[in-house]
């Protein structure tokens, strides 16, 4: 591969984690499932969890 592609593909790779990394932040209890596609992270899932005291 080419640096420039290189460099695409993992500014690319980059971006999805700190993504995928937020949306784990963002909640207490739950799950989070990362969809992927040809190696690629297409979707991020959330599902959270309300604990009531």
């Amino acid at each position: 591969m080419s640096e420039k592609k290189n460099g695409s593909i993992n500014s690319t790779f980059d971006e999805s984690l700190e993504k995928l990394v937020k949306v784990i932040d963002s909640i207490s209890y739950g799950s989070v499932t990362a969809v992927i596609q040809e190696g690629k992270i297409v979707q991020i899932e959330k599902n959270e969890k309300v604990r009531l005291k």
